[in-house]
């Protein structure tokens, strides 16, 4: 496949706030009483859970609880049996992947989903829509910039480290100055280390108005950093609170500790 190199600009600029000046209420992300199956499997529940505007909020959970079916259902690539979900107070239930990327909601994955046969700049050139080249790169510098990552824009995606990959999937999910970010366990497999960086990261972000939700069995990052936590099991949300309600929960101590 022939690709078109793209010419970087030379200096690179930090990346704007991510929050709207008119976002004013307090829950950014409502999902209402969400049930879904596949077959016999009831994967959710009665779901329902809110996310605070501003937020770094987490879902834990045994394996097969539904933590990756809800976020699934929430970035529109699943449609629940029954139940709504929220996004700005508008019903995103029924909206396409595509609709609800529109409207604020950025998404990294557990599984990296980079293009092999591009550079780290133009996996993230590449979901610029709506923008001109010129903007698109210097937005991907900024943020390359930002994340300390500018020494890999040239490296192919197929040359990465798995936590390289995990950085540039952060910033390829920025690239559309989301409202919401949903990270699909994203300090899995990497190094102490790392994962710190990460956490410096995105902290960061929430500073600059972009608000997060993501899903990780990393406990001491997870009671460390998120404001609020979910807790799944069998489908159902068994707990949430901050970290100090979360270790004291017997329910949560049952089924997950």
């Amino acid at each position: 496949m022939h690709v078109q190199r793209i010419q970087p600009q030379p200096t690179p600029v930090p990346p704007p706030d991510f929050a709207s000046a008119t976002d004013t209420a307090e829950r950014i992300l409502v999902v209402e009483g969400v049930g879904k199956r596949f077959g016999g499997l009831v994967a959710l529940s009665d779901v329902s859970l809110s996310v605070g505007r501003g937020s770094i909020t987490g879902v834990i959970g045994p394996n097969g609880s539904g933590k990756s079916t809800l976020f699934n259902i929430i970035a529109g690539t699943l449609r629940p049996d029954r139940g709504r979900v929220f996004l700005n107070g508008h019903d995103t239930t029924r909206a396409s992947p595509a609709q609800i990327c529109r409207n604020g909601v950025g998404r990294t994955f557990q599984i990296s989903r980079l293009f092999g046969e591009m550079t780290v700049l133009e996996n993230l050139v590449a979901v610029a829509h709506g923008a001109s080249d010129a903007e698109a790169v210097e937005r991907a510098l900024g943020l390359l910039d930002f994340l300390e990552i500018t020494g890999l824009r040239d490296k192919w995606g197929t040359e990465l480290s798995y936590g390289q990959r995990k950085l540039v999937e952060i910033a390829r999910a920025l690239m559309l100055r989301p409202t919401v970010m949903l990270l699909d366990e994203p300090f899995a497999g990497i190094n102490p280390r790392l994962q710190n960086r990460i956490v410096d990261h995105l902290e960061a972000l929430r500073q600059r108005g972009l608000t997060l939700f993501f899903i990780d069995h990393e406990m001491r990052i997870v009671l460390e950093i998120c404001d609020t936590i979910h807790v799944l099991a069998q489908g159902r949300v068994i707990a949430e609170g901050d970290a100090a309600a979360i270790r004291s929960d017997p329910k949560v101590q049952d089924a997950y500790f």
